[in-house]
């Protein structure tokens, strides 16, 4: 049976040149980065160095750069700071923002009393600037704004350079987990004043368990974890070494060719929104995920016309991955929190799937997809 894998947007194969140079880091490079020996220094110099090559990609310094297991800590560290350690009484953001933002914001409002406000989002599931402004200007309490930069489920791309503005301008704080981005949009953030994001490296071909928060400079940082002073007493545990080196070798890979990627995965999300319109009738696509400009290139989420709530099983049965919303939910019977907000009830019963591709994508898997789509619909 052909494999077909298009979910990328859960998580990506890492790239063999990471694998390679992981595998020969696993064994050289064993030291724990806390001893004093030269093995430790070792591990230390080169955890280090992978800080400031990934500092310099976003145009900061290293010292603003701490390493995570992933972005779902990011999200909670950063968040979970900005109530507890900077002062924050008020929380700004959507309800189509990713669990590891909205369940945390949820703790935090439960647990802290702070209050928490939902900007309002049109059917595409872009944010309502005029909105966020009467948000921002109905307090004097601090805040802080948590909006994503890309949406996972949809694509849809937040205007960072507005929400800067807006947040600039009303003296609020401003966090985007920008998850989907890092590895494929490049930022600046000297010249777009986000004060924190999020990264995670198994979304851009780097092994799974590592990422990245970024805390502008001048804001300190309490632990969630304790039991040690690794990252600067940011995050206590004993350093992922060779997980931090392949996220290091992952982005710079992944920013070496990143406009030769972008513009092949483009082609072939444009060809494949082609095969689907000349195969199902009345298709429509969530979100802004068929515009060009306004949604990311990797994702496409489709809304058939019809319900199959074995669609995505047949699907499977092909082996041709694909996720029916967030691959965070997939074992879940619950619907997407993304699409039932965005969709009205009649939309929101068709069969919705998210299409996500990546510079390993090829022609032929997407014509062997429109293949298996066709025969679904017509054994059905």
């Amino acid at each position: 049976m052909k494999l077909v894998y298009l979910d990328n947007a859960a998580t990506t194969k890492i790239d063999d040149e990471v694998i390679e140079f992981m595998y020969n880091s696993m064994k050289e490079n064993f030291g724990n980065p806390s001893s004093t020996h030269q093995f430790g220094r070792l591990a230390k110099a080169e955890v280090e160095t992978a800080r400031k090559n990934i500092a310099k990609h976003f145009n900061v310094s290293a010292s603003e750069i701490i390493f995570t297991a992933g972005g779902t800590e990011a999200d909670n560290l950063i968040l979970q700071n900005a109530v507890t350690n900077l002062g924050v009484q008020r929380i700004i953001t959507s309800k189509i923002e990713h669990h590891a933002v909205l369940h945390t914001v949820e703790f935090l409002k439960n647990e802290y009393s702070i209050n928490v406000d939902y900007v309002a989002v049109n059917h595409k599931g872009q944010v309502d600037l005029s909105n966020l402004e009467e948000l921002l200007s109905n307090s004097e309490a601090k805040t802080l704004v948590s909006l994503m930069h890309i949406n996972n489920e949809i694509g849809t791309i937040l205007p960072l350079n507005d929400v800067s503005s807006l947040c600039k301008k009303y003296d609020a704080l401003f966090h985007s987990d920008t998850v989907q981005t890092i590895g494929h949009y490049k930022l600046d953030l000297k010249e777009i004043p986000v004060d924190f994001i999020t990264a995670s490296a198994h979304k851009f071909h780097g092994p799974k368990g590592v990422g990245f928060a970024y805390f502008k400079k001048g804001f300190g940082i309490k632990p969630m974890l304790h039991g040690g002073d690794q990252e600067k007493g940011a995050r206590s545990s004993t350093e992922n070494v060779q997980s931090v080196l392949g996220m290091d070798k992952a982005l710079q890979i992944a920013y070496s060719n990143l406009e030769k990627d972008k513009e092949q995965i483009q082609k072939l999300k444009s060809y494949f929104i082609e095969g689907l319109k000349s195969i199902v009738e009345y298709i429509s696509f969530n979100g802004t995920s068929e515009e060009i400009n306004e949604s990311t290139y990797t994702i496409l989420n489709v809304q058939f016309p019809f319900t199959n709530d074995f669609f995505l099983f047949n699907l499977d049965m092909a082996g041709i991955a694909v996720s029916g919303g967030s691959a965070c939910q997939s074992g879940s019977n619950k619907g997407s929190h993304v699409l039932e907000e965005i969709l009205n009830e009649t939309e929101v019963n068709n069969t919705s799937v998210r299409f996500s591709f990546s510079k390993f994508t090829t022609k032929k898997e997407l014509d062997y997809t429109l293949e298996k789509i066709k025969e679904i619909l017509i054994n059905n």
